[in-house]
């Protein structure tokens, strides 16, 4: 991550709603219009017309422009009233005629459905597919949706969408099928083949859980280029706010197992920026094995998201699951050059939910790698109180250190890895935990925790010795279980909170003075 000098928030419910998922719109490509409208008289802030040329540098000039003028909000009050009213079903009960999604019928491997704009999505965002390196806006053409029990009404290209879907081929042969979804806010998903969109990237945060309040930066345009037959597709993402301008290209590859994300994205400042959140991603957690004390449901678990993993930068591996508080939660992961963070769905049974309708176990783990040098920061996880599963109430990202001055600049790459398994790399020789539960203890306030680690490191338990501290309280009993069969060694222990209301636990195997696992952090209260 690299930063230029230039010339010179609480989570709220529109957070959690911004996140939503909406069910794609087909569309055929665009006759040509103008370019965008709204932006005054200086050309270097107005988005390519159809026929324009679009290169390397197209959209950060843009954004560089953008940045050095006063801010324009999007208009979001011009939804017609019979999409704006649409419930969440009836919004995605909206989709497109067969064949009638751009590029249907070519050999992509690829199809875009642009997503109208309603129900909660009232941002407008161009589209635009770039070819042969000349931009071509999409249109809006009613007749090629399918909307169950409404008239569509007509609009404009440059009102009427909110995001687009995209489907891809994964692997050889097949039809397409779910692989990304940019809608939203700055927010965007992506799936391993046959998996169902769980948890939301964002291109940026400013301000997350910041007394001054959060500022939610905007898609205002996207630029989707013709691939060659199977190979990845390339989306360029114009992102504006009160303070800031972005440009991202983003290179996606569908896969089986895992679905990739490369990320070269810069930030220009139109005012100092102080709290920045790069690579951020957000999940639900309703209840789990490590939190049922107050929950009356008949399923095992409800969640899109078990816990935060981190590579830092001093090669400590972390395993941090995440719960749903009684208050708004913020942890810091202090940290100089990680290697890595990510949450992750690491529970991969139905058995682990018993969810006949959501099926969590189908739900992505996201894993990212920086590509550069991220310098200072720390990873910043926010667990907000939640009583419904649709709420995205887990956010996690990289906070830099350093400020951006305004009218600075700054670039950061990295690596997303979308998948079905657990991404997050571990050297043979670690365990890994596989499972963590509490529950009541012994006498009063006590409480019971089990932690199970997993890996072939653990075949002579003898030599594995448990590493386990409290911030606050006691830790009253602590005792080990091997199971070799499973190759698992569950460490239960129990906590006395005495009067505190908080304790941070640690718990970890070594072997002499090697770590023989990662290391399991929570903090409990109330």
């Amino acid at each position: 991550m690299t930063t230029a000098a230039g010339s010179a928030a609480v989570p709220t419910r529109r957070a959690v709603l911004a996140g939503a998922v909406g069910t794609a719109a087909g569309f055929l490509p665009a006759i040509p219009r103008a370019a965008e409208p709204d932006r005054g008289t200086n050309p270097a802030t107005t988005l390519p017309g159809a026929g324009a040329p679009f290169e390397a540098n197209t959209l950060a000039d843009i954004a560089r422009a953008r940045a050095a003028a006063p801010y324009a909000a999007p208009r979001t009050d011009d939804v017609p009233a019979v999409l704006k009213g649409l419930s969440r079903d009836a919004y995605e009960a909206i989709h497109p005629v067969p064949g009638r999604a751009v590029w249907a019928g070519r050999d992509f491997g690829y199809e875009i459905e642009p997503l109208l704009r309603g129900s909660i999505f009232d941002t407008p965002v161009s589209l635009f597919t770039v070819e042969n390196g000349r931009v071509q806006p999409l249109a809006y053409d009613k007749d090629s949706l399918i909307a169950a029990n409404i008239a569509l009404p007509e609009l404009t290209a440059d009102t009427a969408f909110s995001g687009f879907r995209l489907r891809a081929r994964f692997g050889d042969g097949g039809d397409v099928s779910n692989f990304a979804l940019f809608q939203g806010a700055s927010f965007f998903r992506l799936v391993a083949e046959g998996q169902d969109f769980g948890i939301n990237a964002r291109a940026l945060a400013l301000r997350p859980a910041d007394s001054r309040g959060e500022e939610f930066p905007l898609f205002r345009a996207l630029f989707i280029e013709a691939p060659a037959p199977g190979q990845p597709i390339v989306v360029h993402a114009l992102v504006e706010s009160e303070s800031a301008t972005a440009a991202f290209k983003l290179t996606l590859t569908p896969g089986r197992e895992a679905s990739v994300a490369g990320i070269d994205g810069t930030v220009f400042a139109r005012a100092e920026l102080d709290h920045i959140g790069l690579g951020g991603m957000q999940g639900s957690y309703l209840f789990g094995p490590l939190d049922r004390q107050k929950v009356d449901d008949l399923r095992a678990a409800a969640f899109s998201v078990e816990g935060l993993a981190i590579r830092n930068g001093y090669g400590e591996p972390i395993w941090r699951p995440v719960h749903n508080p009684e208050a708004l939660q913020v942890s810091a992961f202090l940290d100089r050059g990680p290697k890595g963070f990510g949450l992750m769905q690491r529970a991969r049974a139905y058995d682990d939910f018993e969810d006949d309708r959501r099926h969590w176990e189908q739900r992505p783990s996201l894993w990212i790698e920086p590509q550069d040098d991220w310098s200072e920061g720390a990873v910043t996880l926010l667990e907000i109180p939640s009583d419904s599963e649709l709420n995205e109430n887990v956010f996690a990202y990289w906070r830099p250190k350093a400020k951006l001055a305004k009218g600075g600049e700054m670039r950061f790459l990295c690596r997303q890895h979308w998948s079905k398994g657990w991404p997050d790399p571990l050297p043979p020789e670690l365990a890994r935990v596989k499972d963590s539960r509490c529950g009541r203890g012994s006498t009063g306030t006590r409480r019971l925790f089990a932690v199970d680690f997993q890996g072939d490191g653990l075949a002579r338990p003898e030599e594995v010795e448990v590493a386990l501290s409290a911030s606050a309280g006691t830790i009253t009993r602590q005792d080990r279980f091997h199971y070799p069969e499973r190759r698992t060694l569950r460490v239960l222990f129990e906590l006395d909170p005495g009067s505190e209301r908080a304790s941070e636990l640690r718990l970890g195997l070594r072997r002499g003075q090697d770590r023989a696992s990662e290391t399991w952090l929570f903090r409990w209260t109330p």
